[in-house]
């Protein structure tokens, strides 16, 4: 990875620098600047955005008109540094823009199918603000997509009970590499 940042910088391209994570993504997905992350949840994507708020960065969410505050604040993104723009409608393509510009990830709820085109044009501002972008939905290029195949509830006993724990098999795919499985609880 060192090697290939030096190359890149030696070639006048932007060096893809990592992203925290949180550990439970460990082996599954590593962020790096200048990509294109899809998930299939709210939950994922805000755990995605986690691990970068909880390093110190700035986070937004863009098309999320049912943030969930609450549960932003137990993964841990720090709400004082979060942005959120909760229907930004027609123009979500210049608000996700203007968003990647000053922020280090950007949880993304597009309106409805994203065009080539649209997706080129926030590739380019990711790379040259050295941003990364998380995609609730379909995207036409991601380097990983994350998925929850299989989701179990615990703590919920004969009808009677609370919720304590979400077990989730997560599975991510693409980015050139083989398909990654892990078991972990929410």
């Amino acid at each position: 990875d060192q090697l290939r940042g030096r190359i890149q910088a030696l070639q006048g391209g932007p060096t893809r620098l990592s992203v925290p994570t949180l550990p439970l993504f460990e082996g599954l997905v590593q962020l790096r600047t200048g990509g294109v992350y899809g998930v299939d949840s709210s939950s994922l994507g805000m755990g995605l955005a986690a691990g970068a708020s909880r390093a110190g960065e700035w986070v937004g969410f863009a098309g999320w008109d049912d943030f969930g505050v609450e549960a932003a604040h137990q993964w841990g993104i720090d709400l004082s540094r979060t942005v959120l723009v909760p229907a930004p409608g027609e123009h979500w393509l210049e608000v996700t823009a203007a968003l990647v510009d000053v922020l280090k990830v950007v949880v993304l709820r597009p309106p409805g199918q994203v065009d080539a085109k649209s997706a080129s044009i926030l590739d380019a501002r990711l790379r040259a603000r050295s941003a990364v972008l998380v995609v609730q939905g379909d995207w036409p290029r991601c380097e990983v997509r994350l998925s929850a195949e299989q989701t179990t509830w615990r703590g919920l006993g004969h009808g009677r009970g609370r919720l304590s724990e979400r077990e989730v098999a997560l599975v991510a795919r693409g980015g050139g590499r083989v398909e990654a499985r892990a078991e972990v609880v929410l």
